[in-house]
This record gives structure tokens, sequence and C-alpha cells, in this order.
């Protein structure tokens, strides 16, 4: 598959201490390529988890949201090539037979295995298969984290990677995250699938706190199509192996420094995922101001980067304002026709109601030329913000979804 334009190359990522990564070949399509990452991780690795709110969601995320109320990881098994979704009870029992190989093998409680898979729904994912595919990995050479996150696409045109470090005390910690996602992205708690390792030691729920609110800020604030997976997950795993003093919650020394890494993490790899877009040519930020609070700002912002109408105005590099204007009054949000100012790239088209009399529309084209483009909403009624994140809408969509299961 061609290379999104957009594509950023893999950062240089540090090791982790207590986290070790393999990749295998299980074959779960008729494909040349790996498709199988394990992780394995070090007793006392703390995690946690959120989750998508599909209601068809996959076993795999049923039995996830039970996981990482325990707190406590020992491995992570990806699936990519079949979802393993709408499987019924065979989809279950290839999950637990992984969680329970896994778990033999380490002399762990299967329940300290975590899964993930990702691909076509309505296929149950073959036990053989499966199993093999987990034997070859846990005797599998450890590779780099460009490889997991290699091993781990599905659409994906490229790798995608992030990496952060933190002082907590004395200590410095280091981040490095991998994630999957190009289609079937919008908000509901994240958006694809996506693994954050750190060395540092963390109780799991100031860990989970911290996933959490990061989570709201980044994964869900980014769309491409605004369809959201059956099969969503993002897990952040803490090994302790740093050797800092653990942070338990918010007056822990470095508690801080740690939930502003997290959220640097989650907010580059939302990006990126959002750079790979199917079909995407341009990434689109969209800064929604004036709103009567944060929620309804958030929503407004939504409903502009989800809209077809203006997604292909941007993809066509056409200043058609007015269809940013319908998407705002479409959202079912608060909103004044007359207070309304409209922007593309930090020149104002339209303020207060009205197209601006010197509006000069050349500077405005010159930056729809772009790949970044940015789109500014003012409603004028308060002091609600919030900003998202989409991509434009193209023919390259419609041929990787019309073309995906063959």
């Amino acid at each position: 598959m061609e290379r999104s334009p957009l594509a950023r190359p893999f950062p240089a990522m540090p090791a982790i201490p207590g986290a070790v990564p393999r990749v295998a070949r299980a074959q779960y399509k008729t494909w040349d390529r790996c498709d199988l990452t394990y992780v394995e991780l070090d007793e006392g690795t703390s995690v946690a988890g959120v989750f998508t709110k599909n209601v068809c969601c996959s076993s795999e995320v049923e039995l996830g949201r039970g996981q990482v109320k325990l707190g406590r990881a020992r491995a992570l098994v990806v699936n990519a090539g079949n979802s393993n979704a709408f499987t019924g009870y065979r989809g279950r029992e290839a999950v637990e037979q992984i969680m329970a190989q896994v778990a033999a093998h380490l002399g762990c409680e299967p329940s300290d295995v975590f899964v993930s898979s990702t691909g076509v729904i309505g296929v149950p994912l073959p036990k053989d298969k499966a199993e093999a595919g987990v034997a070859s990995a846990l005797t599998a050479q450890p590779c780099d984290w460009e490889a997991a996150a290699e091993t781990i696409g599905t659409t994906d045109t490229f790798a995608k990677g992030a990496t952060a470090s933190a002082v907590i005390g004395e200590t410095r910690v280091n981040f490095s995250a991998i994630i999957k996602g190009s289609g079937m992205i919008a908000p509901d708690m994240a958006t694809m699938l996506g693994y954050i390792f750190t060395d540092a030691k963390v109780a799991p729920a100031f860990l989970q706190k911290c996933l959490s609110a990061a989570s709201d800020a980044t994964f869900n604030c980014i769309t491409v199509d605004s369809d959201t997976s059956t099969s969503d997950t993002v897990l952040a795993f803490a090994t302790g192996r740093a050797g800092n003093a653990e942070v338990v919650d918010v007056d822990s020394p470095g508690a801080d420094a740690f939930a502003a890494a997290i959220h640097d993490v989650c907010r580059q790899l939302a990006h990126l995922v959002v750079r790979d877009g199917e079909g995407a040519q341009k990434f689109i930020e969209i800064a929604v101001t004036g709103a009567v609070s944060d929620e309804s700002a958030h929503r407004v912002g939504l409903a502009i980067a989800n809209s077809p109408l203006v997604k292909t105005a941007i993809a066509g590099e056409d200043a058609n304002w007015g269809r940013v204007v319908m998407a705002v009054g479409k959202a079912g949000e608060p909103a004044d026709r007359d207070k309304l100012s409209i922007g593309f790239g930090g020149t104002w088209a339209a303020k207060h109601g009205l197209p601006l009399a010197d509006y000069d529309e050349e500077p405005v084209a010159a930056h729809l030329k772009g790949q970044d483009i940015r789109i500014d909403v003012d409603l004028g009624l308060g002091e609600g913000t919030a900003t998202v994140w989409t991509c434009d809408l193209t023919h390259g969509y419609i041929s990787i979804n019309a073309d995906y299961r063959t």
C-alpha cells in the first residue's frame, strides 16, 4: 500500500526494561509478513486501559475490561488480520486459549495476559494458527519497537511510534509507545490499538487516572470517518524497573511530570493515526472557541470534522467556509448565526455572522494547498474551547474500503 504523504518517520525509541517485544507469523491472512506481536512483561508490572464503547465489541475487549481492574500484567499478545469480533463463543475460546498458553509459559495467571485483535470482523480467530503463532513468538528473538509496530498494522501505511521521558524525584523514566489505526476511527474512548510502555513505578489506580485523562484530550479528539471500531483498545504498562519512588497519587513527587508525559505520548500517537487516515492527503486541526462550555465546543468541533462536505472541500482545496457554517448549525449545540466567525490558516473569512468586506481569499487558497490545515471557529457565546483533529476525505478512502476483504 502506498505510504501516506502525511507519514512521519519512526522515532528512535528506547528499550524499556521489563518489557521485551517479539514478533511472529501466525498467518491469519494470506500475506507474507509477521502478524503477531508478543510483549513479555516483568512481574510487578502495573496496567491501565481504555476500551471501545461499541456494543458489538470483541471478546478481547470484554475480557480486557475485567483484567485491567486487577491492575497487573505479564504479557501482551496482538493479532493482526482478524478482529475476532462478532464471533460468539468460538472467538472467546480462541482468546482464552492464547491467554492459557502464554500463562503456562510464564507461570502466571491467564488474567495477567492481555490479548488484542484487529482486522476483518465476523471470522473466528483460527485456534490452530493462534497456537502455532504464539508458540513461535514465545521463543523468537527480541525485536525493536518499530518491528512490533509494523506487525500490528492492517491498512496502516507506516509504522507509528512515540516516545517521551519524565523525571520523578532524581530518576529519569522513559516511555515507548506504538499504535495502529487508519480507518474506522472516531472518538469513543480511543480509536485504534495502542500500547504504552514505561519503566516507571506507578500504582495501577494512578496509571488509570492518567491514561483516562490523556485519552479524553487526545484519542477522543480525533476522527477519520466517524466509525468506532469493535476492537479499540489502549493499554499502558508500567514495569517499575526505573527504580523511582512509586507514584501513588497526584500528591506523589513527580506525579505531574508523569501525567504530562503520558499526555504527550498519547497526543503524538493520536496525530499519527489521523496522518495515516485512509486516503488522507491533508491533516486538519479544528480549533473551536467561544462556546458555552468545553464539552459543547468539542461536539461542535466533531460535527465539523465528521462532515463529508467539509472534508471533501478541504480535499479539493476549496475555501468554502459556508460548509463549516452548515456543520456548526447541525451540531445540535448552542450557536448564534450573528455571532459566528470562521477562519482558515489564521485568516478570518467571516466574522459575527457576515463575510468580511475586505476578505482576500488568496492567502486562504494558498494555505489549503498545504498538507497541514487549520480551521478556526469562534461561536462568540462563552469561554468554552476545544481542539479536534481529522483528515480530508478522498477517493482513496473509497478504494481502500471497497477492496478491504479482497
